[in-house]
């Protein structure tokens, strides 16, 4: 779910027309090819602001995944490196944003050129530490298809294909033997969550040594209860769309009324910025001639990406906010609570009286810490 936008112009969604080539997308589809195979690179540049140098490397990579479904996709995303000659395997973190819209001039790739990907902060911390970091678009946010928001399992194939991917360039100090991080927040907490569950059965040779995730919305059916009506309800409309990009047979145009189809289409070429002052306290019952949320089809997708059934099998930090306004603190103490029931190493962190932005202004720093123990091979106490 939300974190925060980025504001990009016409020169950053042409670049990435630019990088998503037909030819590339063709390329995808040779059945030699695996998950986490480059389709194309070019080089970019990474600014956290706009202006602002970083002594770094950047490649605008697509790279091939999985969608919900199983079949073969194609996501871009951006890798970016030190430039500090470092030629021994270097820390990989696999990076997800949160909510940034569902339009492709919103994906991170195209903001980070010009400063205004608003995230790049956090990830310029984690590139300082000397750190390589792998930033998806997420399906369909950059390239062709809408973006499956909210997917849970294609969130987390794209994540754990982004670390892949980065290996596969052939960049010095990033390799197969690097050790991997797998870190996001809100949206991104949600796809973290995912790729940790996953990894284990999807991308087990990568050497995950933890995973830090935060505001997590971990049971959309209760995320979505929660924000209708609310300040938050544009993301069920989101998140709708999000659903129904990765599942067409749900047929969401069908339970819009014009207002709703109006709302839902402007959504798809505009950013969270925007998009969550035009969505803010609308009811589902009022852009719809049938609450989706109230139909079988509908709850069983909806609950197919709940978090919390599968154990991760490498160490997790998991923060929430006490007072988030977006994604309830309960569905984060259910998380922990799933996990450690599961016998998950789990070290859970209460974050009092911070809401859905305040929580990771306040845990980006500790969570990144944590990391870099598990990195050092430091004992990983949990508190479950």
């Amino acid at each position: 779910m939300p974190l925060r936008t980025q504001v990009t112009g016409v020169l950053a969604a042409g670049l990435l027309v630019a990088a998503a080539t037909p030819t590339a997308f063709a390329a995808a589809e040779d059945s030699s090819a695996k998950p986490g195979d480059v389709v194309s690179s070019a080089p970019t540049a990474f600014h956290p602001l706009p202006g602002q140098w970083t002594n770094t490397k950047a490649w605008h990579i697509t790279y091939r995944s999985t969608t919900a479904k199983g079949g073969p996709n194609v996501v871009s995303g951006t890798v970016i490196v030190p430039n500090d000659g470092r030629t021994g395997p270097r820390p990989l973190v696999t990076y997800a944003v949160g909510t940034v819209g569902l339009g492709d001039s919103c994906a991170p790739s195209a903001g980070f050129p010009y400063g205004t990907t608003i995230e790049a902060t956090l990830i310029n911390q984690i590139v300082q530490r000397g750190w390589a970091v792998a930033v998806t678009d997420y399906e369909g946010l950059g390239t062709p298809g809408d973006h499956t928001y909210t997917v849970g399992r294609a969130e987390g194939t794209a994540m754990l294909d982004a670390a892949r991917a980065a290996q596969r360039l052939g960049i010095p100090g990033v390799s197969a033997e690097s050790p991997v991080g797998i870190m996001g927040y809100s949206q991104g907490g949600q796809a973290s969550s995912w790729a940790a569950e996953l990894h284990k059965s999807y991308a087990p040779e990568l050497k995950v040594k933890g995973t830090a995730t935060g505001g997590v919305p971990a049971d959309l059916m209760k995320v979505a209860h929660f924000n209708d009506g609310g300040l938050g309800s544009g993301l069920i409309f989101m998140a709708a769309a999000g659903q129904d990009a990765a599942f067409p047979e749900l047929k969401l145009d069908t339970y819009l009324n014009p207002a709703g189809k109006a709302l839902v289409d402007y959504f798809k070429s505009n950013c969270v910025a925007v998009d969550s002052v035009i969505g803010s306290f609308k009811k589902v019952t009022d852009l719809t001639v049938k609450n989706p949320l109230e139909q079988p089809d509908w709850q069983s997708r909806l609950n197919e990406s709940r978090l919390g059934t599968v154990a991760p099998d490498a160490p997790v930090y998991l923060y929430h906010g006490t007072v988030d306004e977006l994604i309830p603190y309960g569905v984060g103490e259910g998380l922990r609570a799933d996990w450690c029931g599961r016998g998950a190493s789990v070290s859970w962190h209460a974050l009092p009286l911070l809401g859905h932005i305040g929580g990771v202004t306040v845990g980006a720093l500790p969570a990144a810490d944590w990391l870099g123990d598990r990195f050092a091979g430091k004992p990983a106490p949990g508190n479950c």
